[in-house]
């Protein structure tokens, strides 16, 4: 009988899939640097050999968990879309989408962890730059391609601070932030 933890004998993408999400588990609760195929095996209810099986080196299922989170990445991108539309304007639409998305710190240190490991495997950026090509995309034709890339670079920096810091993100300050360099010349 198939296992549902680990997706069974029989549904290896079943079990890939559980993988996936063990080591954005283990992620999330000990760090990129701290996970093994130990402690995702464990978590996935699954052999230690069948991490190893589906992922041969931990880079690999890393790979897997950022490619699973970043899966939910289009439909957090039409949040911050939406967020703007509704706020009348990008700089209250987007202080407000970080300071709620900042208020859930254990999945914004999750994303952080996975985000900094792509910075160490080049492998992983492709998908950690779906984020960022995203909000350029939405931004740019808002407020030119200049802007657009210091106002995601401010943002992430500001959820960046509240995840290390556990305080929240001072949306005033932010949407005055994200203002002023809306108002840079558009190249």
């Amino acid at each position: 009988m198939a296992s549902a933890a680990g997706g069974g004998r029989r549904d290896p993408e079943g079990r890939r899939r559980a993988l996936a999400a063990a080591v954005v588990a283990v992620v999330a609760e000990v760090g990129v640097g701290r996970a093994t195929h130990r402690m995702v095996a464990a978590r996935a209810g699954v052999p230690l050999g069948a991490t190893t099986y589906y992922f041969p080196t931990l880079a690999d299922l890393i790979a897997a968990g950022l490619a699973l989170v970043s899966d939910s990445i289009a439909d957090d991108l039409a949040s911050w879309e939406a967020a703007i539309g509704e706020a009348g304007g990008v700089a209250q639409g987007l202080s407000r989408r970080a300071a709620e998305y900042a208020r859930d710190q254990r999945r914004a240190l999750l994303e952080y962890e996975l985000y900094l490991a792509a910075a160490r495997g080049p492998q992983l950026r492709p998908l950690a730059r779906a984020w960022l090509d995203g909000m350029h995309e939405i931004l740019a034709p808002r407020v030119g391609a200049r802007a657009a890339r210091a106002i995601t670079a401010l943002v992430d920096g500001a959820m960046l601070q509240a995840a290390v810091t556990g305080d929240p993100i001072d949306q005033a300050a932010l949407a005055e932030a994200i203002e002023a360099l809306s108002a840079s010349p558009r190249p």
